[in-house]
């Protein structure tokens, strides 16, 4: 295997130097090949198979023409597959098999994709490590004694690792990005509802937000174009001569590891070297505003098990059933000040995002840490991972802006450092068409270095 893209997949399938069952074989074999990494729960291997025979029979007859037309693709876990279980990582649904596909998956399988099966994640999406009590701790294939973040773990573990081509993931509170970052990878968080969040096993009604994870930007306007029938790979070649890059002056300044902050300072400079202007700008968003999240996520995620956690409370991991027993700590009142606060820097955020049209910072302050770390120790003080890891991602789930993390470096231990870019509602295009002039000309050694990395 050559770790392709989905773009260089499809060329090779047009030019018939290579057929989706040759390449489905391959990844079937390398899946089971490295299951004690823990990124799948469940094979798919004999759909995938017939998927890929009808894929190259029409590549053969000319007549391929979905966009996603035989490439090897991966579904989270608490997202509906119809006729494979889909377990939300959980022991409760376990043999849970849904009658129909999220209306995601149909767009994907409709444009071609070959099933491949179903990642591993964190417990109902409820962590970002995806230490899995039930299903194995996913590994990181860039050093496999540490996390790829979570709660979308194997989404991006499955990408790093070359076991998919294209995965789907969910996100509350940086769920896509935290993983993409950990993993080296690209992952993108749309406009909340531009990709339907139905049929997944959900968390918040305010927050989740479904979207896909690739190995480069063009793959990713790929399938948003499945996704919305727009054409965003039209927008990848533009110039960025003036575009307005915003700089935040404060909130993601602190907790910052230093190597992150040196990669996000050089990618900076990188941006303005490709004609990006910076400006730095105060944004709306505090300290005080991290308890939206959290009172949010965890008052909706607890009303989402309520039936369920009475009759099954001994099946939870402990993680998980801490964080919906913390609900009890929620007033109402409290919820509802946290839906005005939502609301507040919702219009706020935009209004920012119309003075410029990006906003730049790191995807995370630190980087993947050692699996069963839940703590961390940073100049001196001792923080939770949790808060860490989410605290540059969730402002943006409150506002459900659309948010691309994409690498831009290497921190200790070599493992990857990811820098988020933000911007105005259904600005998708300008995010990746700024993503992309970034990794043409700055990533193809980051990207030889991760192809290195891919399991043998």
């Amino acid at each position: 295997m050559s770790n392709w893209t989905l773009r260089q997949l499809r060329e090779l399938y047009l030019t018939k130097k290579l057929s989706p069952t040759e390449v489905t074989e391959e990844y079937l074999k390398r899946i089971e090949k490295h299951g004690d990494a823990n990124i799948f729960i469940t094979l798919n291997a004999e759909q995938a198979r017939k998927q890929a025979a009808i894929a190259t029979q029409r590549y053969m007859a000319g007549e391929a023409s979905g966009l996603l037309e035989g490439i090897p693709v991966a579904y989270k876990d608490n997202i509906f597959t119809k006729g494979l279980r889909s377990t939300a990582g959980s022991l409760i649904e376990k043999d849970y098999v849904p009658r129909y596909d999220a209306p995601a998956v149909a767009q994907m399988q409709q444009a071609g994709a070959i099933h491949l099966g179903k990642l591993n994640m964190h417990e109902y999406a409820f962590g970002i490590t995806s230490q899995n009590p039930f299903y194995g701790a996913v590994q990181n294939p860039w050093n496999r004694s540490y996390s790829p973040g979570g709660s979308s773990g194997g989404s991006g573990a499955a990408l790093a690792a070359d076991l998919a081509v294209l995965t789907l993931g969910t996100d509350t509170g940086g769920s896509i990005r935290i993983p993409a970052a950990a993993c080296g990878v690209v992952g993108l968080k749309a406009t909340r509802d531009l990709i339907s969040g139905q049929g997944t096993r959900p968390i918040s009604a305010t927050l989740d937000h479904v979207g896909p994870l690739a190995k480069n930007v063009a793959d990713i306007a790929v399938s948003l174009e499945v996704f919305t029938r727009k054409p965003y790979l039209l927008h990848l070649k533009h110039s960025l001569k003036g575009l307005r890059v915003g700089v935040p002056k404060n909130y993601f300044w602190t907790q910052k590891d230093p190597k992150v902050d040196a990669a996000y300072q050089q990618a900076l400079l990188h941006l303005q070297a490709l004609g990006a202007v910076l400006i730095e700008v105060e944004v709306p968003y505090t300290e005080a505003d991290a308890g939206v999240v959290f009172a949010l996520a965890i008052c909706e995620g607890a009303a989402e098990h309520a039936e369920r956690l009475p009759q099954f409370r001994e099946q939870y991991g402990a993680d998980v059933l801490g964080a919906l027993s913390a609900a009890e700590n929620f007033t109402v009142v409290d919820y509802i000040k946290s839906r005005e606060r939502q609301a507040e820097l919702t219009l706020q955020f935009e209004a920012l995002l119309q003075e410029v049209d990006v906003l730049a910072t790191p995807t995370t302050p630190i980087t993947a840490q050692t699996i069963g770390v839940n703590e961390l120790e940073l100049a001196g003080q001792t923080y939770d991972l949790f808060g860490l890891m989410v605290h540059n991602c969730a402002p943006f789930n409150v506002t459900g802006h659309p948010a691309l993390s994409l690498p831009c470096g290497q921190g200790d231990h070599s493992l990857p450092i990811g820098l988020q870019l933000v911007a105005a509602y259904h600005q998708e295009h300008v995010l990746l068409q700024v993503g992309h002039a970034y990794e043409q000309h700055y990533l193809t050694d980051f990207y030889a270095a991760r192809a290195s990395v891919a399991f043998t």
